[in-house]
């Protein structure tokens, strides 16, 4: 199969996509598109929700699996628009629509890979490519409903704009609700006990707080409190103060770890965490993957954005044509170019890397 042709017709797959309102949970045109993909190409595939996945021909399984994953699903446009976000234009190199970078230019790009590898014999792994749904609001039916369906993941290389540098890491991120609390009183009387006061001392706290053990990759655990709500009314000093704490979460600790840490430190009545399952995910720099791809002249870094990569267990690489700037952005683009030459380096790092891993 050709690269050429695999490339021009990925840049019009996007353009459907594009094309087609994909926003999280209502994912089902875009499915649609994949599963019309495979059939043109006589690859059998399958769907569970809005999850379109398929293995390689010569699937066994007695080898590993790699998973090629990314995201059909998009953010709703924001005001700042000044062109039609659904909209599929090319000027300037410029591919221009909602969706376009974040994800779809990783999404067809690796489906374009999945598809030149599909018929290869002798690889040492399996490929799984699975385009999934919900990725922007984490969601259940998405990469997680799929992940029980679908065989055994070993290493995965999940699709997002990196500019076609390997994110070998990538931060979790737990979100906590917390409570101050104080004595009620009419703002008139004394109150020695007023939780408002108190919380600027909890707030304090929160802004110089540590943890010591910083990532080689994903430097510190950053702890910001983000949102604060309290009392109703003018003349009443209120009972509590909720706050709410985004925490990043380095690969040296796991979630269950900060909460912990937290309960037992943070100056507050109560602190509750609203979930653990955003996990930190990373991969050794000695995989072959991220030494195929060092070879291939791609730069590591560690990335502070959210991906599925929260949701696998397993050894997993964010890597993606487009930049991760651009996500969310009015008037969003990517280079046609960038595409191109995704698939020509996706092909290029399997093709090495899927001939040295070994079982």
């Amino acid at each position: 199969m050709q690269v050429k042709e695999l490339q021009q017709q990925a840049i019009e797959l996007l353009k459907k996509l594009i094309e087609t309102q994909s926003f999280s949970g209502e994912e089902d045109h875009t499915a649609d598109h994949l599963e019309k993909w495979f059939r043109d190409y006589d690859i059998p595939c399958k769907r569970h929700l809005d999850n379109v996945w398929a293995v390689n021909k010569n699937f066994e399984e007695t080898k590993p699996t790699l998973l090629l994953n990314s995201h059909h699903d998009t953010v709703k446009p924001n005001s700042a628009y000044t062109r039609d976000p659904f909209k599929a234009e090319i000027e300037d190199g410029k591919l221009f629509g909602l969706g376009s970078n974040d994800a779809g230019g990783c999404l067809v790009s690796l489906l374009a890979t999945f598809t030149y590898l599909f018929s290869e014999e002798n690889l040492t792994h399996n490929i799984l490519f699975a385009g999934t749904a919900e990725e922007e609001i984490n969601g259940k039916n998405g990469i997680a409903a799929l992940l029980p369906e679908i065989p055994k993941i070993d290493v995965a290389i999940v699709g997002e704009p990196t500019l076609m540098n390997l994110a070998v890491a990538e931060k979790g991120l737990v979100v906590f609700d917390a409570i101050v609390k104080g004595t009620p009183s009419h703002a008139a009387h004394p109150n020695t006990d007023n939780s408002i006061y108190k919380t600027a001392k909890v707030l304090e706290w929160f802004e110089k707080f540590k943890l010591e053990k910083v990532s080689e990759n994903l430097g510190e655990v950053k702890v910001t409190v983000t949102q604060i709500q309290a009392g109703s009314q003018h003349n009443v000093v209120p009972a509590k103060v909720h706050l709410v704490i985004d925490v990043r979460v380095n690969d040296k600790y796991s979630n269950e770890e900060i909460e912990q840490i937290l309960k037992e430190k943070a100056p507050v009545d109560e602190i509750h965490a609203r979930s653990l399952r955003l996990n930190s995910s990373s991969i050794p720099l000695d995989h072959e993957l991220v030494k195929a791809g060092i070879d291939l002249g791609m730069d590591t870094y560690g990335s502070p954005t959210l991906s599925d990569q929260t949701m696998l267990s397993c050894p997993s690489l964010k890597l993606g044509p487009g930049d991760s700037t651009r996500s969310h952005s009015a008037n969003e683009f990517i280079y046609v170019e960038e595409v191109e030459e995704g698939i020509e380096k996706y092909i290029k790092l399997l093709g090495k890397a899927l001939k040295e891993m070994s079982h």
